[in-house]
């Protein structure tokens, strides 16, 4: 698909101390999308239609360091979802929404939903573990298989040298990333890839990308026995998972989830990657539909 193949309409919006970019399409009740790393808002591109066709205004952000918003920190994940809950804040119609986050995007998902729930209709997450399950698996309860996966997060720890390797000769590491974690390739063409190169050559913007990974492992260490309380989420949850992740592996980083969501719904997706949203979309925005759809119980 092609940039400008995809019709939607973009917005800037100064929240307080960032400037927003974010598009939109739709009418209806709000859902909001939260890509990861390292994309910006076209990591949604196979859902943004599907959703608005449903009866959906579907906003889409570029987050904090991402694409066409502010390059600045701080990143951390409470100030990250402050900025999510700013963006939903200044659309004046509903007070809480429906979120979907992808990779870090879906961190971000789980912190609103469980500390900022008056914005959180219900929330739905694609690979990425509670930031509480992470933590046990990388600091606490030691997982080193699991560590072993995340060795990229501390190369990023690392001054200049990540920005170096991402951002040289056209960004071409970019499509070897997003196809290195991904089973089904066949969503990666060049049409594809292209806005993500082009978003991450911006200036500033592969450090902003790199911030996020930078602020979570200094945060992790100055404070390794006092992890941050996340209280139970008490919407409906839906975690969908391609278990064929070469960075995140489901059997070290989805059981127990269900004691931070209660009323949480885990679905694999069978033989998919990281980026499951672009290599299984049909299965995606079939199990999105049937869960946002869906009438919200009590919370």
């Amino acid at each position: 698909m092609k940039l400008s193949e995809l019709a939607v309409t973009h917005h800037f919006v100064d929240l307080p101390g960032l400037r927003m970019h974010y598009v939109e399409k739709g009418v209806g009740p709000i859902v909001v999308l939260l890509h990861g790393f390292p994309e910006m808002w076209w990591s949604w591109r196979c859902q943004i239609d599907a959703l608005a066709d449903a009866g959906f205004r579907v906003i889409v952000p570029d987050q904090r360091g991402y694409g066409e918003t502010g390059k600045h920190g701080p990143y951390d994940l409470d100030t990250l979802a402050g900025d999510i809950c700013h963006l939903i804040e200044s659309l004046g119609a509903e007070r809480r929404v429906k979120i979907v986050g992808h990779d870090w995007g879906g961190a971000v998902a789980w912190h609103l939903a469980s500390l900022r729930p008056e914005h959180c209709d219900r929330v739905a997450v694609l690979n990425c573990p509670h930031p509480a399950v992470m933590r046990k698996a990388l600091l606490s309860n030691l997982s080193w298989a699991q560590l072993k996966k995340s060795w990229y997060m501390f190369f990023f720890q690392l001054p200049l040298v990540p920005e170096y390797f991402l951002t040289r000769n056209d960004a071409e590491l970019m499509p070897r990333t997003l196809k290195g974690a991904s089973r089904d390739r066949a969503q990666w063409t060049e049409d594809d890839v292209r806005p993500f190169r082009d978003a991450i050559l911006r200036p500033g913007a592969a450090s902003g990308m790199l911030g996020w990974y930078r602020t979570a492992i200094r945060d992790g260490f100055s404070r390794p026995f006092s992890p941050p309380a996340y209280p139970p989420i008490t919407t409906d949850a839906l975690l969908l998972w391609g278990n064929a992740d070469p960075a995140l592996d489901f059997d070290i980083l989805v059981p127990g989830t269900e004691a931070y969501a209660p009323r949480l719904k885990i679905v694999p997706i069978e033989g998919s990657g990281h980026f499951v949203q672009s290599e299984r979309p049909e299965e995606v925005n079939a199990e999105l539909l049937r869960f946002l759809s869906t009438t919200t119980g009590t919370s």
